[in-house]
């Protein structure tokens, strides 16, 4: 059985002089995105409560790890040797003994668990919205043209002249529907007249023309002359005119 074709020729027997570098095939069982990545495995591992980290027994699994990169590849071991250094303090920080003071000092591994708690959470999120639905991995769009529909539509056969006629019956129908409605008069003339006598006064005149209220329109202007009527008719007021086409005054009379 041949393992490769070259220029259409299988190739059945390996090369002789066929050069393979140490380092064509790596594989990493498992890989960490970094220091914090590293330890955050290390301590879920270990089943070990972030707020408690044991500070030496992970430091000393942590060094291991790095020795081991150290063996493999020294460049990507290289920003691991920060962290161990970092490990390395806190741990004598830890190891040695503190002097008493009024004031309790500040645990060293305070800020690493910040770091820690800060990168669990970004990596849990991350997590998540890799696991969110995504298009060409998860969801597959798919396009399709409707095909295209030739309808015959016919026109209609009726005349303009019967569409005219059939109007007309319309007409004649809606007429048979049309009711006759009666309003309430808005202007009462009763009304009119105690306005009329609200004016008037019984020692001065009053210039006819100034009874009227000109913004009730027609109507308004109506109502009211029939109430002037009206109390005229019931000798309630009386109208003067000193001559004829001159002013028309009104007053009230006193009973």
């Amino acid at each position: 059985m041949h393992f490769a074709v070259v220029g259409g020729v299988p190739v059945v027997d390996v090369p002789k002089d066929l050069y393979i570098p140490p380092d064509a095939l790596e594989v990493f069982l498992e890989a960490f995105e970094g220091p914090l990545d590293l330890l955050l495995y290390l301590i879920k591992r270990q089943n070990v409560d972030i707020l408690n980290i044991p500070i030496a027994h992970i430091t000393e699994q942590y060094m291991e790890y790095v020795e081991i990169m150290k063996s493999v590849n020294l460049e990507l071991a290289a920003e691991y040797l920060v962290m161990a250094a970092m490990l390395a303090e806190i741990k004598s920080r830890v190891l040695l003994p503190r002097p008493k003071v009024e004031e309790e000092e500040d645990d060293p591994r305070a800020d690493l668990i910040r770091r820690l708690q800060e990168y669990e959470r970004f990596k849990k999120a991350a997590m998540d919205i890799d696991e969110l639905p995504r298009i060409e991995r998860d969801i597959h769009q798919i396009s399709i043209e409707p095909p295209e529909l030739h309808i015959d539509r016919p026109l209609p056969t009726v005349s303009m002249q019967d569409l005219m006629m059939a109007l007309k019956d319309v007409f004649v129908r809606a007429e048979m529907f049309t009711h006759h409605h009666i309003q309430k008069e808005t202007l009462s003339i009763r009304e009119k007249m105690g306005n009329v006598l609200a004016i008037l006064s019984a020692e001065n005149f009053t210039d006819f023309a100034s009874l009227f209220n000109y913004e009730e329109g027609r109507m308004g202007i109506v109502v009211t002359f029939l109430a002037v009527m009206e109390l005229t008719k019931e000798a309630m007021i009386e109208l003067v005119q000193s001559e004829p086409f001159s002013p028309i005054h009104v007053r009230a009379k006193i009973h």
